[in-house]
């Protein structure tokens, strides 16, 4: 596989000042916006925040971090998504190099029709390979798996020094980068591990769990046999329905489970598209009234057990991706995306916070419930063996807050840990107690980049 050409001689690219956000519309901050169209303006971006801003800058994908982890108020934010070239494909031996500003929905696009799948996908199709790296994500198969940077072989990081280095897995610095949150620096390039496929279709059980207990027995008892693994849950549900939920468990169908017709394109990717919803969508229209409502119906029509249906990878993976700026839904004050972890034999801390949130009476129609495989290398991964649960919450909840304070702290007396990249709100006191390794993080970013080229909001908010 040819290697990616690397920068040369910085030339100046342009910027303009705007307000971002993340993908949860909270706390936009104004940054300078830097378009990067090559490895040159990237250098010379990079180089650019070394010598003149002491609010340095930050890479930026395509905007899915719900938080704060790709903004950076007054400083750089750099838009990778310019480069976004697929430089060679291994088709016999399942690799990819590529540009980090690359999209997963670029990469199907190309690679399904080779007979190839990316090994690690979240909820959304729209995350770059830089953002997945930078957030190490994790998807439906991580107790299988593990996370994206298991698969990813080696990388070329541009760093505060303006030098490009070539990363392999197993390296310090790979691991201060997978999970690090673009704070070693910008990625440029990688090279994945790829996952061979014979359809674009998914054979999908389905099977309703009448609690939270049910649930956790039937996850625990049959997960292995599942590539995917995924349950919702309804987090209104209180008595003896306290975190009842629609399990949903598949993997890839192979050809000889398609139907004729589907055999003549097995390979066929086209997911649809809905129309977006209003820029403008009234305050509370996601209540608990209308949330409850929602919940029962989604429960209720769910089947009792249904097994092998084919289901499209679109809908399987990401069913949210058809509703282009469905992050409007929450109105203007935008929503929180709550994500933790705690370990198994922590499953009494686990039904505490369904039982907190239930009490709350917290309107989340998207609420999943997951079971995570082993860590990953990453410092400051964040997966570990255990129960994950991830719900949205309106940011107008009121008392919002002070609540969520309250869960962080039930899930660090745990031993648990919050996800950085959906966090916007966590005390930085925790996070020692969350991250272990987060003092080996700060060291290497001391000695890596000892004037801060790279920050963000979440690197200012949580001293890393």
């Amino acid at each position: 596989m040819a290697a990616a050409p690397s920068p040369t001689a910085p030339t100046s690219p342009g910027y303009d000042t705007v307000p971002v956000t993340g993908w949860g519309r909270t706390a936009p901050t104004s940054a300078h916006l830097v378009r990067p169209r090559s490895y040159e303006e990237t250098v010379a971006a990079v180089r650019e925040c070394a010598v003149t801003g002491r609010r340095g800058g930050i890479a930026r994908g395509l905007g899915r971090a719900y938080g704060d982890a790709a903004q950076n108020a007054g400083g750089a934010v750099l838009d990778m998504t310019g480069l976004d070239r697929i430089h060679a494909i291994d088709a016999a031996g399942g690799t990819v190099l590529c540009d980090a500003g690359v999209s997963l929905h670029r990469l199907m696009e190309v690679l399904l029709p080779l007979g190839w799948f990316v090994p690690v996908t979240p909820g959304t199709r729209y995350v770059t390979v830089g953002g997945a790296i930078g957030a190490d994500i994790h998807g439906k198969n991580h107790h299988v798996h593990g996370s994206f940077s298991r698969h990813v072989e080696a990388l070329e990081l541009l760093t505060a020094d303006g030098e490009v280095r070539m990363v392999e897995r197993g390296t310090e610095l790979f691991d201060a980068t997978a999970g690090g949150m673009g704070l070693t620096g910008v990625i440029l390039t990688a090279t994945v591990r790829l996952q061979r496929v014979e359809t674009s279709l998914m054979s999908v059980d389905t099977e309703r769990a009448t609690d939270l207990d049910d649930l956790m027995a039937r996850l625990t008892a049959t997960d292995h046999r599942y590539r995917y693994s995924v349950a919702w849950i309804d987090l209104l549900a209180r008595g003896s329905a306290l975190g009842r939920a629609v399990l949903t468990r598949g993997d890839h169908a192979p050809l000889d489970a398609l139907p004729a017709r589907a055999r003549r394109a097995p390979l066929e990717f086209r997911p649809g598209r809905l129309p977006a919803p209003p820029a403008f969508v009234p305050e509370g229209l996601l209540g608990r009234t209308t949330v409850g409502l929602f919940n029962e119906l989604w429960y209720r029509r769910a089947p009792r057990l249904r097994t092998g249906e084919l289901q499209k990878l679109a809908a399987f993976f990401h069913p949210l991706d058809g509703v282009p700026h469905w992050n409007r839904v929450y109105g203007r004050g935008g929503f929180v995306q709550y994500q933790f972890v705690v370990g198994y034999g922590q499953e009494d801390a686990l039904r505490r916070v369904v039982r907190r949130i239930s009490e709350r009476r917290c309107p989340s129609f998207l609420a999943v419930l997951k079971r995570f495989g082993d860590s990953d290398p990453g410092w400051l991964s964040f997966p570990m063996p255990g129960w994950t649960l991830a719900l949205d919450i309106p940011a107008s909840l009121p008392g919002l807050g002070a609540f969520l304070d309250e869960l962080d702290e039930e899930v660090a007396a745990a031993d648990g840990r919050v996800y950085l990249a959906k966090d916007s709100r966590l005390r930085p006191e925790l996070l020692d107690a969350m991250y272990p390794r987060l003092a080996d993080f700060r060291s290497l970013r001391a000695r890596l980049d000892p004037a801060g080229v790279f920050r963000s909001d979440l690197s200012r908010r949580l001293s890393l």
